[in-house]
This record gives structure tokens, C-alpha cells and sequence, in this order.
């Protein structure tokens, strides 16, 4: 999911091609999932936009906005997939989020585009979502209060855009009124706007702090140390424009994205074994003798550490010597055992030649012939036999004694 910086990018490229001109054409497609469900109708939005001046671009952590000339003004969300692509130029990463195929990048509209603008000077911009799951709003306010409405003002500060409110203090605050793992209270959007999964691992590797100990267990000293990283992670990965190619090479990021893959990376440059953490769904990528817990840490974590193949195929001598000694000792039990043991197998003996004999006194069963098929080997079978078909009339055989025949033909009851 696109994080601070992606929405950095995007936004960076707006302001260079599209700030201060004037919308001459836009389209947008009748999707209900990216404009119907924030209660916005694509068509008569674009409608609105022509002739309009888009005065302004901004972001708060991973929503973005233009504000124009007058309302309604367009606030943005990426979603899962979503992107801004501007003809002619390569907004794109190079190696992480949205990395272009060499038939896409001429390719005009882009695919899965949602809706596109053209300034009177001839610039061109598309937005494009495949999965569906961005959101388009067009907000009725003036433009400079866009923060102070929905869905902006329920979201918290940006670390890097709103450092009069993202304080020490304002951190500090945060962690010690609430219980929740430290990684869940980076994600939360209401605390820090624009953490996602990546930053936030990022954030906690450079922090030496494990993932999921409790937000309100940390010394002062550690929770000075995550505020200078969140800001120092944020504040570059916003400089580079989310180009990873750029970002440091002892990041984390540079070796997280292998787990399932034979060619992961097992170990950082400095030598920290990397690890996978799962929590009520929520996977993380640490470092364990660096991250190491330091307070109350909440349970059921499982943890996955990444293998190579040659690791993965090594023996594990200690675990079968191990084995191989709790078998041997549970194979010497006590006294009391033994006689219980002893009990039990004799009682099971008992029972089983109770159950020979009476097999030895049961009535032989009948062999099967092979005249006929519907010969029986019980004397069920020949009880069902005598049951008529469905759609069809018993027939019942005559008795010796023929008296008292009915005029239908059929016998009467002896007992009459």
C-alpha cells in the first residue's frame, strides 16, 4: 500500500505539472467503489473541474489533495493500488511500488485509469486504481480549511509535514495512555498519518525495538529514540521521492521483502539475523538480537525466521539427542505404573477372548453363490426381499386353505 512517501511522489509531480494551470478537459469512469462509496459521482465531478485553476497540492501521511480555484476540492486516497500517472513522464518507481512494464510506459490512457485531466497547456494526468480499493472525494469547503473536513481531520499529524503538533511530547503522550503493541499504534492513522508496514518495521529496526512490546512499557530514553527515527525515516524516504533505489544501504527495507522466496536474505550486511513476527494477522520483519524486548511483550507471538536452503536442509543434531532422551526415560516407569500398566493390559485380554468366543459361537454366515446375484448371506436381505417395489402391487401367495374367498379374489382374515 502506497505509504508517506509514495503520496510524497505523487504529490511532487502535481505541483511540478499541474499547479497554476487550468483544467480544459476531464473524464472519469462510473465507478461506484472509488467515487460512490465517499459519496461522490465520477462523471458529474470531472464535470465540475473544467475551467477550473488547480491552485495548490498538499498531503497529510497518505491522503492528498487539489485545491481549486473554487470548491468542490479533490482529496485523494491510493488505496491498496492506486497511482497518478502523467503523460510523458515517469512517476513511477524503479524497483518497489508501481514499477512500469516497458509496453506501459508510452501506452496512453494508462490501464485501469479511473479519471484523467488535460490542462490548457496540454498536460495530462490519470488517475489509476486496479484493485479498486482508492477513493476520490470532492470536498465543499474553502480551500484552505481542506484539513479541517472529512476525511482529513479524523487522520493524525504527518511527521513530516506537521511538526508543530508530531512532538516528543505529543509521542510520548500517545504511548503511555494507551496498551497495544508498539507496531499497531505506528499503523494507527488516527495517532501518526502515513505509517504503513514497511515504515513502520523501518522505523522500529533503526529504534532497536522489538515490534510487538506494549506502546506504554518503553523507558523515556527509548521513546526519545523511535521519535528521532520516525522523523528521520520519514523526513528521507520524503526526500528521496519513495525512489528505494536511493534509500541507505543498511535500511532494512533493502532486505525484507524475501520470506517465502529460496533467495531471501537471511542476514542484514552488519550480520542481524532477520525474522519474521505474526500478531493477530499483522506479519513484521525485525532483527531479534537487535530488537530485543526490553518490557511486556503480548502474547501468541508466532515467529518465522528466514532460512536458506542450505539451513533449512542441516540437521538438527541437539533436538534429536533431546528426543532421544525423553524417550528413554519415558520408556523406565515407576513402580506404581508398571502395576497399573500390567492391570489394564490383562483386562484387555479379557475382553478380547470374550469377544472370540462368542464369534467361535456365533451361527456361521452363508457363502455366496454365484447363480445368482441376488442371492442373500443373511436372512435380512431375504426380509427386504418380500417388501414390494415402489410402483408396483404386492402380490400375495394363496394358501392351502382356500375358504372364504371374497368376490375381489383375495383371502380372508382366518381370524373371521
Amino acid at each position: 500500500m502506497p505509504e508517506i512517501a509514495e503520496i510524497a511522489r505523487a504529490v511532487h509531480f502535481l505541483r511540478l505539472h499541474f499547479v497554476g494551470k487550468v483544467i480544459k478537459h476531464a473524464e472519469a469512469i462510473d465507478d461506484a467503489n472509488v467515487f460512490g462509496k465517499v459519496g461522490t459521482d465520477g462523471p458529474k465531478m470531472a464535470a465540475g473541474l473544467i475551467g477550473k485553476k488547480i491552485v495548490s497540492a498538499g498531503t497529510q501521511g497518505k491522503y492528498f489533495w487539489m485545491e481549486m480555484s473554487k470548491p468542490p476540492h479533490l482529496v485523494m486516497h491510493f488505496g491498496m493500488t492506486g497511482w497518478i500517472h502523467i503523460k510523458g513522464e515517469r512517476t513511477a518507481y524503479t524497483n518497489y511500488y508501481k514499477k512500469m512494464k516497458a509496453d506501459e510506459i508510452d501506452k496512453w490512457p494508462p490501464k485501469y485509469w479511473k479519471f484523467k485531466i488535460v490542462t490548457k497547456e496540454g498536460d495530462e494526468m490519470a488517475f489509476t486504481d486496479p484493485r479498486r480499493f482508492g477513493r476520490v472525494r470532492a470536498v465543499e469547503c474553502p480551500g484552505k480549511e481542506i484539513r479541517k473536513h472529512s476525511p482529513l481531520v479524523e487522520n493524525g499529524p504527518d511527521p513530516v509535514v506537521d511538526l508543530d503538533v508530531f512532538t516528543e511530547d505529543y509521542l510520548r503522550e500517545k504511548m503511555k495512555s494507551r496498551k497495544v503493541p508498539i507496531k499497531a499504534l505506528l499503523l494507527d492513522q488516527a495517532v501518526i498519518s502515513g505509517i504503513g508496514n514497511w515504515v513502520a518495521d523501518e522505523v522500529l529496526y533503526q529504534a532497536k525495538l522489538h515490534p510487538e512490546q506494549y506502546c506504554n512499557d518503553f523507558s523515556d530514553a527509548e521513546i526519545k529514540r523511535l521519535y528521532e527515527n520516525i522523523r528521520y525515516v520519514c523526513q528521507t524516504a520524503v526526500d528521496k521521492l519513495g525512489d528505494s533505489d536511493q534509500f541507505p544501504d543498511d535500511w532494512l527495507f533493502n532486505y525484507r521483502w524475501g520470506k517465502g522466496s529460496k533467495n531471501a536474505h537471511i542476514h542484514t550486511p552488519n550480520g542481524d539475523k532477520l525474522a519474521f513476527i505474526t500478531v493477530g494477522g499483522r506479519t513484521s520483519c525485525y532483527a531479534p538480537a537487535r530488537q530485543k524486548k526490553t518490557g511486556q511483550v503480548v502474547s501468541g507471538i508466532k515467529e518465522e525466521p528466514l532460512e536458506s536452503g542450505n539451513e533449512k536442509e542441516a540437521p538438527k543434531k541437539a533436538p534429536r539427542a533431546k528426543a532421544t532422551k525423553s524417550k528413554a526415560e519415558s520408556e523406565e516407569p515407576k513402580a506404581e505404573e508398571s502395576d497399573v500398566k500390567t492391570e489394564r493390559a490383562a483386562s484387555r485380554k479379557r475382553n478380547v477372548k470374550t469377544e472370540e468366543d462368542s464369534e467361535m459361537t456365533a451361527p456361521p454366515k452363508k457363502a455366496k453363490t454365484q447363480s445368482s446375484k441376488k442371492s442373500a448371506t443373511s436372512s435380512q436381505y431375504f426380509e427386504d426381499s418380500k417388501k414390494p417395489k415402489r410402483g408396483t402391487k404386492a402380490k400375495e401367495e394363496p394358501e392351502v386353505d382356500t375358504s372364504g374367498r371374497r368376490r375381489s379374489g383375495r383371502l380372508q382374515s382366518k381370524a373371521t
